[in-house]
């Protein structure tokens, strides 16, 4: 309880102007916010760049933040969708013939994950991919991912579904 005060005072203070709240939030929230946004894109260096774009999408809205609210679940709903444009522009890019880049080393954090499965993440399209890392590695509600992405339940459910499914078929393969 202490905290989510805390943090409401920390965002009331960065709506009023504060650099110092703003750099705390900031601190607070940095490391989950790029470790979404890489285990959804999977580069290392796009994720920082995701989250940081992110971050200053959020300072541009702050002030219609509602401070009843945690900061977390809005924060990482700007940062999937961002995640998620980047990743289509990304496919996009290697169907018109642009150089495909090398898969960087993973982010700080990721080897919780396991090799196999950030792989089978990677071949996920980039909606399903999002729903399982709200889901399953930032343990977000469905509910929760409904509102945050802004889709009927039953969309985040029925990605979820489609996305273990096509993840288990992937990692079964993976073991033969």
């Amino acid at each position: 309880m202490v905290a989510a005060e805390s943090e409401g005072r920390l965002v009331r203070e960065a709506q009023r102007g504060s650099k110092d709240a703003l750099a705390e939030l900031y601190s607070r929230h940095w490391s989950d916010a790029q470790r979404a946004a890489y285990l959804v894109v999977h580069d290392a260096s796009a994720s920082e760049d995701i989250a940081q774009d992110a971050f200053l999408a959020a300072v541009a809205a702050l002030d219609r933040f509602d401070r009843r609210r945690r900061l977390a679940p809005w924060l990482h709903r700007i940062v999937v969708n961002k995640s998620i444009d980047w990743a289509r522009r990304e496919e996009l890019r290697r169907a018109v013939g642009e150089p495909d880049t090398e898969l960087p080393a993973p982010a700080a954090g990721s080897q919780q994950v396991g090799e196999d499965l950030m792989a089978a993440l990677a071949d996920l399209p980039p909606d399903q991919r999002a729903v399982v890392v709200l889901r399953h590695l930032l343990g977000y509600t469905p509910g929760q991912i409904a509102r945050m992405l802004d889709l009927p339940r039953g969309t985040v459910n029925s990605r979820l579904r489609r996305a273990l499914d096509r993840l288990r078929s992937l990692l079964e393969e993976n073991d033969r």
